[in-house]
């Protein structure tokens, strides 16, 4: 099979298998019409007798159960909105490993960084990058700079005409 057969797909596939074996037909050869081991239809003929259709029911698979509950997921998330100064970071950066510290702290649940940094990108938390300009800036005298002497340069500059190789 190309893609995964859903829950009913499933199920009606093992009641078709116990209903050709209790016409009369073999465990093999419904294996080989359905495609699956001859000790797969056996025990689906063993369940169904035990049980009827019911026992041929598919049981969900719910998965390992959340570390954080919805609500301290949303508390989680709702600290991104604040500055991480706030929580006794020395910048206002916020990083995975940040995040990893404040869950590690406040819920006693450890991540690795790089599974939070995953986790904050299924909730369209992505990695922003600061604006980067020097302590020493000085905005009045780069405006000046650029108002002044900027458009000299310019000028001065002979216009770049491609060379052949």
């Amino acid at each position: 099979m190309d893609t995964k057969p859903t829950r009913a797909e499933q199920e009606d596939r093992r009641r078709t298998a116990a209903r050709k074996v209790a016409e009369g037909r073999s465990c093999a050869d419904v294996a080989d019409f359905l495609g699956v081991h001859v000790e797969t239809v056996r025990r689906w003929v063993r369940e169904h007798k035990a049980g009827g259709d019911a026992g041929l029911a598919g049981t969900p698979h719910p998965g390992r159960k959340p570390f954080l509950t919805p609500v301290q997921q949303a508390e989680a998330l709702g600290w991104l909105a604040r500055r991480p100064t706030e929580f006794g970071f020395p910048t206002d950066l916020w990083t995975a490993a940040r995040v990893a510290q404040l869950v590690r702290d406040k819920f006693g649940v450890a991540y690795h960084p790089n599974y939070l940094r995953e986790w904050l990108t299924k909730r369209r938390q992505t990695p922003q990058k600061p604006a980067r300009r020097a302590n020493q800036r000085q905005p009045a005298v780069l405006e000046r700079w650029l108002k002044d002497d900027y458009p000299a340069l310019q000028k001065k500059s002979p216009p770049t005409t491609p060379t052949l190789c």
